[in-house]
C-alpha cells in the first residue's frame, strides 16, 4: 500500500514538472480572475456580526432595542474645567450638539436625550392636575433666575441629577441610539467627531464614547494598519534576502504567500463576505504559513544542488517529493483546526473559520506545488545575490541542538518542557474569557477612546448598558404593586455590585409622580396602593409625555417593562458577575404575573458572547485537537502519531494561554480565530523535522538513528530556523500599531512561532530518540542497535 502511495505520488510529482507550463499558466489565470474579485472586497466592522444569533439573550435584544436602547448608543459627555455648567455659554454649546446630532446618519431621533432635549422633563404639580415640563427646551435660560429655577429642578429630579448631571454639577451627558440596519460606523464617526470638535475650546472638553465610536476609531487606523503590514512584508523581504542569499529564497516564499492571499480574498468577495480590519492578524498569521511551507521547499532544494544533483529540474523534482507528504498533512492540520472555529454560532467567526480555512488550502497550492515547479526553471542554482553568508552563525545554532539531542541533555530538555507545560497548564487557568480590562482591549489605554470611556464612568454611573425586561403575562401586568416592587427589588440587590453605577426603570419613575401629586409630601413617594391607583399615576405620566418619551420605560400596554443596568466597565467578570446576581435574585423572588427576561444592550449583546465562547472554547480546542490527531493517525497510520504530535501543540498553546493570562488579554471574539489556528501552528516545523529523520532512516542507506536526527536537523532543521527567525523578528514592527489587539496579537503570534521552532528542534528529536515510536524508525533492525556509547553521550 505504502508503495503504490508513494508511486502515485511520485507520478503526481512528475506530472507537475513535466507540464510546469501548463501548470504555471492554469495557477495565473485563477489569480487574475481572484484578483479582479479581491479588488471590490469590502473592508468593515458590522456590528451584526458579532451576534450570536441562536442566543436567547440576542432574541430579547432584537425584541426591543428599539425602545429600550440597542447597542449602538453613544454618549457624549461635556465637562467644565473650572465652574460648573449652569452658564449659557456651556448650555449652548448643549443645546447645538443635541441639535446637530438629529443630523447623523442613521439616527434614531426618537433616542437623542440630553438637557436639550424635550425627552428629560421636570414633574410639576398644579391645581389641574401634574405638569411635565421639559428641563431646558426650546431655549436656553436667559436670566438668573430662569437659570437657578433650571439648576433646582434638576437637583430635585433623581432621573436627571446623577444620569445626565454629574453630582458636582460640572459635566452634562448626551445620549444617542441609531437604527441599527441604519448605520455606517466610519460616517458617523467622522460625523460626531466633527461635532464634539466644534463644541470643545472656551474651557469645556468634550468626550466621546459607545461601539460606533470604538469601529470608527479601528476603521480609522485602518490605513496605518496596511502600513504596517506592508512595512512588516518588507521587512520579512530583507531578512529573507539576508538570509537565504538567493533571489528563489527571497521571491518565492513572498509569491506563494500572495497568491494564497489574493485567492483567499477573491473567495471572500465572492462569497458576499467582509473582511473585518482586526483580522488582518489572523491573515498576516496564515501568510506565514504559506512563507514558511515555500522556505522549506526552497531550503530542500538547496540541499539537493548542494548535495550534487545536477539540474534544477531533478533538484526541484526531489524536493517536491520529500516534502510532498509534511508540507500537506501541515496544510491539513492548519485547515482542520482552522474550520472547528465554524462551531461558535457568530457570524464574524463562521466567515474568519471559512475563509481561513480556504487561505489555508491554498497554500497546497501556491507553496506546495507553485514554488517547486518554479524552482525547476532556475538557471544559476549555484549562484548567490550577496556575498553575506549567515550560515555559519545559523550552523552554530543547529549543531548547539544537535549537541542537546543527541545526548544525556535530551532528558533535561524533555523533563523540563514537562515542569512547563505542567506549571504553564495550571496558569493557563486564570485565562478570562471575554475583556479583561475596562475600557476597550482593542486599544491601548491610553488611546482617546479609552481616556473618554474613563472620564465619563467618573463622572457618570456607567456608559455601558444593559436592559432586562419584565414580560408580563397580560396586560396591564406593570401596574400592578407586587411586579414594582420585585422591579425595586432586583435594582436594590444590583446596586450592590460595585462595577452597576445606576438602575432605571418604570419603578423610579412612579413614586416621584405619586410625590408630586400629594403635594410633594414625601410620606407618599411609593407605589400606589392597587394596580388601579398605579394605572392612574402611569397614566398621568404618559398623558404628560410627549411620543416616544415612555418607550425606554414601558411598552403602550404595559405588559412589557425595562429596568436598565449602568455599568461602569464590560469585563468579563463583571458581566458573569452581574447575570449570575439577576439569576439568583429571580429564582430567589418569583413573581405571579410574569417574568424577567435577559439580555439586551451591548452588554446584553457581550454577555451572549461570552457565554457562547465559554461553553465553545474547551469544545473548539478539543475538536481542533482531534482533527490533529486524525491528520496524524491518517497520514502515519499509527494512532500513538497522534498522540506524537500533540506534545508541541499542547506546550505551545499553554504556555501562550499563560501569557495572555499575564498580561490580560481576555478569549474574546477577536482571539478565539487567532488561538485555533495557533493550534496547527504549533506543530507544523515538527511535521517537517519527524518527516525528514523517517526518510533518512527509510531512504538514506545504513544510518543510525543519530545520524538520521543529525541529518533532518541540518537540512529540516535550517528551514525551521530561518523562518521562524526572520517571522518572529517582522512581527516585531506590530508593536508600534496604535490599535493595542494588533500589537498583542502580534505578541502572542512570535511566542508561538518561538515555541513551535524550539519544540521542532530541541523536544521532537530528543523524543524521537528517547522514545523511538515505530510509525518513525519502522521495523529497521538497526534503529534501535546504536552504539552503548552514542546512548551514554
Amino acid at each position: 500500500m505504502k508503495d503504490k502511495l508513494y508511486a502515485g505520488l511520485r507520478r503526481f510529482v512528475e506530472l507537475c514538472i513535466s507540464r510546469r507550463i501548463p501548470v504555471v499558466a492554469l495557477i495565473a489565470c485563477v489569480t487574475a480572475l481572484m484578483a479582479v474579485c479581491a479588488a471590490g472586497v469590502s473592508m468593515k466592522t458590522d456590528l451584526d456580526d458579532l451576534m450570536p444569533r441562536s442566543h436567547p439573550y440576542i432574541g430579547v435584544h432584537e425584541r426591543f432595542k428599539q425602545n429600550f436602547g440597542g447597542s449602538n448608543i453613544v454618549s457624549v459627555m461635556l465637562e467644565v474645567r473650572e465652574g460648573d455648567i449652569f452658564n449659557r455659554a456651556v448650555l449652548e454649546k448643549v443645546r447645538r450638539v443635541t441639535q446637530e446630532l438629529q443630523h447623523v446618519d442613521g439616527v434614531n431621533q426618537f433616542q437623542i436625550i440630553s438637557l436639550a432635549s424635550k425627552k428629560l422633563k421636570d414633574i410639576r404639580g398644579s391645581t389641574e392636575g401634574i405638569d411635565f415640563v421639559p428641563l431646558m427646551w426650546p431655549e436656553v435660560p436667559q436670566s438668573p433666575e430662569q437659570m437657578a429655577a433650571l439648576r433646582n429642578a434638576v437637583l430635585g429630579n433623581p432621573l436627571v441629577y446623577g444620569a445626565y448631571v454629574s453630582r458636582d454639577l460640572k459635566a452634562t451627558l448626551v445620549t444617542v441610539d441609531f437604527y441599527d440596519h441604519a448605520i455606517d460606523y466610519q460616517k458617523v464617526f467622522r460625523q460626531i467627531q466633527a461635532i464634539a470638535d466644534k463644541a470643545r475650546g472656551d474651557g469645556v472638553e468634550v468626550r466621546v464614547t459607545g461601539e460606533p465610536m470604538l469601529f470608527g476609531w479601528v476603521n480609522h487606523y485602518l490605513p496605518e494598519t496596511l502600513h504596517i503590514f506592508l512595512a512588516t512584508v518588507g521587512f520579512l523581504i530583507l531578512l529573507l534576502f539576508l538570509t537565504a542569499r538567493t533571489w528563489r529564497g527571497t521571491v518565492l516564499p513572498l509569491l506563494a504567500g500572495v497568491v494564497s492571499a489574493i485567492w483567499a480574498l477573491g473567495t471572500a468577495r465572492l462569497l458576499g463576505f467582509n473582511v473585518d480590519p482586526l483580522v488582518i492578524v489572523v491573515a498576516f498569521l496564515i501568510t506565514a504559513r504559506s512563507i514558511s511551507h515555500s522556505v522549506q521547499l526552497v531550503t530542500r532544494f538547496d540541499d539537493e544542488i548542494a548535495a550534487g544533483t545536477k539540474t534544477a529540474e531533478a533538484a526541484a523534482r526531489a524536493s517536491m517529493l520529500a516534502l510532498f507528504k509534511p508540507g500537506m498533512l501541515g496544510v491539513i492540520a492548519d485547515a482542520g483546526c482552522m474550520i472547528v472555529v465554524l462551531l461558535t454560532p457568530i457570524a464574524l467567526m463562521q466567515k474568519v473559520a471559512i475563509i481561513g480555512t480556504v487561505w489555508v488550502l491554498t497554500i497546497a497550492v501556491s507553496a506546495v506545488v507553485l514554488t517547486p515547479v518554479l524552482l525547476s526553471w532556475v538557471t544559476r542554482p549555484n549562484g548567490y545575490a550577496h556575498p553575506l553568508d549567515l550560515s555559519p552563525l545559523l550552523q552554530r545554532v543547529l549543531d548547539v541542538c544537535i549537541h542537546v539531542v543527541t545526548s544525556r541533555w535530551r532528558y533535561t530538555v524533555l523533563a523540563g518542557a514537562a515542569v512547563v507545560f505542567i506549571v504553564s497548564g495550571l496558569y493557563a487557568f486564570r485565562l478570562s474569557v471575554g475583556d479583561a480590562n475596562p475600557g476597550s482591549p482593542i486599544l491601548w489605554q491610553s488611546a482617546r477612546y479609552n481616556q473618554d470611556a474613563t472620564a465619563i464612568n467618573r463622572q457618570f454611573p456607567g456608559a455601558d448598558r444593559m436592559f432586562l425586561v419584565f414580560s408580563g403575562d397580560r396586560p396591564g401586568a406593570l401596574k400592578e404593586p407586587e411586579v414594582l416592587q420585585h422591579i425595586a427589588g432586583l435594582q436594590r440587590f444590583m446596586g450592590a455590585q460595585p462595577e452597576v453605577g445606576a438602575s432605571l426603570s418604570v419603578a423610579d419613575v412612579l413614586p416621584v409622580v405619586n410625590k408630586t401629586l400629594h403635594e410633594g409630601n414625601p410620606r407618599y413617594l411609593d407605589f400606589g396602593k392597587d394596580a388601579q391607583e398605579n394605572g392612574e399615576l402611569l397614566y398621568m405620566l404618559g398623558s404628560g409625555a410627549e411620543p416616544g418619551d415612555m418607550d425606554r420605560l414601558a411598552d403602550p400596554k404595559l405588559q412589557h417593562g425595562s429596568l436598565t443596568l449602568f455599568f461602569r466597565d464590560h469585563q468579563g467578570q463583571t458581566i458573569r458577575t452581574a447575570i449570575a446576581r439577576i439569576r439568583e435574585y429571580v429564582q430567589a423572588n418569583p413573581v405571579e404575573h410574569g417574568e424577567f427576561r435577559l439580555a439586551g444592550g451591548l452588554v446584553g449583546v457581550l454577555a451572549a458572547v461570552n457565554e457562547v465562547l465559554l461553553s465553545g472554547q474547551v469544545e473548539s480546542i478539543a475538536f481542533a485537537l482531534l482533527v490533529l490527531v486524525i491528520c496524524c493517525a491518517v497520514a502515519y497510520r499509527s494512532m500513538s502519531a497522534g498522540v506524537f504530535f500533540m506534545v508541541p501543540v499542547v506546550l505551545s498553546n499553554t504556555l501562550t494561554f499563560s501569557f495572555m493570562a499575564a498580561k490580560g488579554i481576555g478569549m474574546n471574539i477577536n482571539t478565539v480565530p487567532v488561538a485555533a489556528l495557533g493550534i496547527g501552528l504549533g506543530v507544523d516545523y515538527a511535521f517537517y523535522i519527524v518527516d525528514a529523520i523517517k526518510e533518512e532512516l527509510q531512504h538514506g542507506g545504513r544510518v543510525d538513528l543519530r545520524q538520521a536526527i543529525t541529518r533532518s536537523l541540518n537540512t529540516a532543521g535550517r528551514g525551521v530556523l530561518i523562518t521562524a527567525s526572520t517571522l518572529i523578528v517582522s512581527v516585531i514592527l506590530w508593536s508600534f500599531s496604535s490599535l493595542r489587539f494588533q500589537a498583542e496579537m502580534a505578541t502572542l503570534m512570535a511566542i508561538w512561532l518561538a515555541i513551535s521552532a524550539a519544540s521542532a528542534l530541541f523536544i521532537m528529536p530528543a523524543m524521537v530518540y528517547v522514545f523511538r515510536p515505530a510509525f518513525i524508525v519502522g521495523a529497521r533492525q538497526d534503529a534501535g542497535r546504536i552504539e552503548a556509547t552514542t546512548t551514554m553521550a
